[in-house]
């Protein structure tokens, strides 16, 4: 006998907030489409290259051919000498890694970090697309919260799209490390890793970055490891507006700043400046490349210079 089908009534509201998230979602394709121009994807195409070459055919040798490729087992069996040819590996796994934490969703412009850090990922995923990579999504938080396999097409990129700007995490904190160690374990060819976080580690925050330090170092040396920093303008500065109120967005700690001291604003820029450079200073020198992105700003630049110095570093 075959069971009716029971579907549960969507609301009204539920119908308007999917109607929202598929215009965004719609709106950023758009967007980071337009991003990706010719030159941006042609600066991916030129550093990002295949794993190799992979065995075509073999043919009759002629004079001028390189003896290296002479395939010799063809050539007893058949008494005349044959080369290999040879076609590259073109094809690609990309893998975004975005952090989704609390502190994630704070932004003093029109976006937050987060939805800088998706419109980031969009135009990479877009670049890789357009090469014919495949391209596949981690978010985490203090746990890996959604993992979907690389894959190609439109349709892939929209959804990783849509993840990266809805989807709800179930925690707050942050654990870049542990997110690394399930990327290394369902990541079983070479990648390129785009780890994509504001890298606001919590306290003690020396020794959170030094452990840090030897998972980055591990997933460099099995991937290309690309760490992504995404700031914003309130988190390197102060505005002078008197007294207020700073909520930690992952652990709730609440601190009181009066931001009418200039002795008090200079302190919180410093510790952010130094906060920053160490965070810099340590990644760089495990031979990662770090791209930075500015929330409000225009990111664009540094990436097309970012992919200059990678070209020119190959070279």
């Amino acid at each position: 006998m075959i069971q009716p089908t029971i579907t549960t009534p969507i609301s009204v509201e539920d119908q308007a907030r999917a109607a929202e998230i598929l215009g965004r979602v719609r709106r950023m394709e758009v967007r980071t489409n337009r991003l990706v121009n010719d030159s941006l994807a042609g600066g991916y195409a030129s550093v990002f290259k295949g794993r190799g070459m992979d065995f075509d055919r073999v043919r009759n040798y002629v004079p001028g051919d390189d003896v290296r490729t002479i395939d010799w087992n063809v050539t007893a069996r058949t008494g005349e000498p044959h080369i290999k040819l040879f076609t590259e590996e073109r094809e690609l796994t990309i893998l975004l890694m975005i952090d989704v934490s609390g502190s994630s969703n704070f932004g003093s412009v029109a976006d937050s970090k987060r939805e800088l850090a998706a419109e980031a990922a969009g135009v990479l995923a877009a670049s890789a697309i357009r090469n014919r990579d495949r391209v596949g999504l981690i978010l985490f938080s203090d746990e890996v919260e959604l993992y979907i396999p690389p894959g190609k097409g439109r349709m892939h990129i929209m959804r990783l799209i849509r993840e990266a700007l809805f989807f709800q995490p179930a925690r707050h904190g942050t654990n870049i490390a542990s997110a690394l160690d399930f990327a290394n374990r369902v990541m079983h060819r070479k990648a390129v890793i785009f780890l994509v976080s504001d890298f606001c580690l919590g306290m003690p925050f020396t020794e959170r970055l030094n452990h840090l330090r030897g998972k980055l170092q591990i997933s460099n040396r099995r991937h290309d490891l690309i760490a992504v920093s995404v700031t914003d303008p309130r988190e390197h500065t102060l505005p002078n507006i008197g007294h207020i109120r700073i909520q930690d967005a992952e652990t709730g700690h609440v601190v009181e700043l009066d931001t009418g001291s200039a002795k008090v604003r200079d302190a919180f820029a410093s510790q952010a400046l130094q906060r920053r450079e160490l965070t810099a200073l340590r990644i760089r020198s495990l031979g990662v490349d770090l791209l930075e992105c500015i929330n409000g700003q225009n990111w664009l630049p540094e990436l097309m210079e970012f992919f200059h110095k990678r070209r020119h570093r190959a070279g």
